[in-house]
């Protein structure tokens, strides 16, 4: 059992994706059926290995395809909370997809990347060696790319190209930096430390910016951003994938393992190379916050908050303390609630009452309430009100920031909440108190598209208010912090 686990949790999704794309068209029941049974089995696999985890458990399997070169499937404390928060997103957002979409076409090709790119990202949260993390991490290029081009019109093609461009060639700096690095020290394990002094301080210094490259444009980090404000052209449901499951957080996943598993904390402080990463992404979540203010279309400035909220993490990672790295972990999960709730919401509001920009909201509230109050409780937990989610995280990046020696931090966070209401609260007062344009009422139907929403918005809440409780994000991330990396 303890090699076959971590295997079936990726067969859970490898095995719909691969016979959603022979499911014909009129055959949409056994399709969502396929779908939605993968994600509750993984979803249930999980739950039985989240005490055993928190006991001191690990499950490893082990692929060797010639000497020298395997496969390593791991799950830990840490790869399994990335890999919780994939399932139960997996599933909402399959929910919602599958309500969203209807009987419109293309959809056994549309599940079937999409339950592949789920597999790519559980494949990345288990991955227990650099080789396996890097070929899981390009499947989930190939994988998303057709979920974002999925219109197939212009500006989804063009999107495409965008994230492409920017996509390949940071592959290619990522796998550069796996080959420079494994030359000297061999295979890299993630849970066994390699002797990276076999290499120089100018080398490692090196090679640690080319990892940052090469996974910077995943978590969006300016300037490698670029591609992700124009794949708002792809379908709701992709949107919430790409921003609270899926590409961003492989990118934020990416950088703990560099800094935590591949270089350790003490040779990260020792080249002195966790305050320019800091400082990198600082300037992105006050770049990502004041570019949000600019846009006029509701995706639009949800994807520059993204840009923004993801670098949580990777400040969170980079201050080399404890309390930080437990609020970057924390909010791993949290910017995952909180995002997909808006995007949730934000389909809803286009697909139910057309509205796509800002200036369209006006007293949309009594007339989608439900998806109003959603909405609202992730605008509220981004700006960080207590007792919401985003609340937790910033409270342990502050106080991290000041244990860390860097108490300039207090200050980027400030900034970034006023940044945060200033984009967030217009919205909010339009919703509300804006006199309405249209006294129609859409209706939030079906119960499939409201459902997910409000079940993340209520999650917003809660992993704040019950932070103390045991299996909370805050309580997991603590663990992994404390017993894997300051024991």
């Amino acid at each position: 059992m303890t090699a076959l686990l971590p295997v079936l949790i990726l067969i859970t999704s490898l095995i719909p994706a691969i016979a959603t794309f022979f499911i014909a068209q009129e055959n949409a029941g056994w399709r969502n059926g396929l779908n939605l049974g993968g994600a509750l089995v993984k979803l249930g696999l999980i739950v039985f290995m989240l005490s055993e985890v928190a006991g001191g458990a690990l499950y490893e399997a082990r692929l060797e395809f010639v000497p020298g070169l395997y496969l390593l499937l791991r799950v830990d404390a840490l790869s399994l909370l990335f890999v919780t928060l994939s399932a139960v997103l997996w599933l909402l957002t399959t929910i919602y997809a599958i309500a969203y979409f209807g009987p419109k076409p293309d959809l056994s090709r549309f599940f079937g990347f999409f339950s592949l790119c789920v597999f790519a990202t559980t494949g990345i949260a288990l991955s227990g060696t650099l080789v396996t993390f890097f070929i899981f991490y390009e499947l989930l290029t190939l994988s998303t790319w057709p979920l974002v081009v999925h219109k197939q019109d212009e500006k989804s093609i063009a999107a495409g190209r965008s994230y492409l461009f920017y996509a390949l060639p940071a592959s290619g700096v990522l796998l550069i930096a796996i080959i420079w690095l494994e030359s000297a020290t061999g295979p890299i394990e993630f849970a066994r430390a390699a002797d990276l002094r076999l290499l120089d301080d100018t080398s490692l210094r090196i090679i640690f910016a080319l990892f940052v490259v090469g996974l910077g444009v995943k978590a969006a980090l300016v300037p490698l951003h670029g591609w992700l404000p124009s794949a708002m052209a792809a379908p709701a449901p992709v949107s919430a994938l790409l921003h609270a499951v899926a590409v961003v957080k492989a990118g934020a996943f990416g950088f703990v393992r560099v800094i935590y598993d591949v270089f350790g904390i003490g040779l990260v402080t020792e080249l002195g190379v966790g305050l320019p990463l800091a400082v990198l992404a600082s300037v992105t979540i006050i770049f990502g916050s004041l570019r949000a203010l600019q846009q006029r279309e509701i995706k639009k400035r949800l994807a520059y908050s993204t840009v923004s909220q993801v670098s949580y993490i990777i400040l969170g990672m980079a201050l080399a303390g404890p309390y930080a790295a437990i609020g970057g972990l924390a909010h791993l999960v949290h910017q995952g609630l909180m995002k997909i709730t808006l995007f949730f919401c934000a389909g809803i509001f286009d697909e139910r009452a057309g509205i796509k920009r800002i200036d369209e909201l006006n007293g949309v509230g009594a007339r989608m309430p439900f998806t109003a109050v959603c909405f609202s409780l992730g605008a509220l937990g981004m700006i960080g009100l207590p007792p919401l989610a985003g609340f937790v995280s910033k409270i342990y990046i502050g106080i991290g920031g000041i244990q860390s020696g860097a108490p300039w931090v207090i200050g980027v966070l400030a900034a970034s909440t006023l940044l945060n209401a200033a984009y967030f609260l217009p919205l909010l007062y339009r919703i509300w108190f804006g006199e309405a344009q249209d006294d129609s009422r859409p209706g939030e139907r079906p119960l499939g598209i409201i459902a997910p929403a409000v079940i993340t918005g209520i999650g917003a809440i809660a992993v704040g208010l019950f932070a103390g409780w045991d299996l909370s994000p805050l309580a997991w991330a603590t663990l992994i912090v404390e017993r894997d990396y300051w024991p």
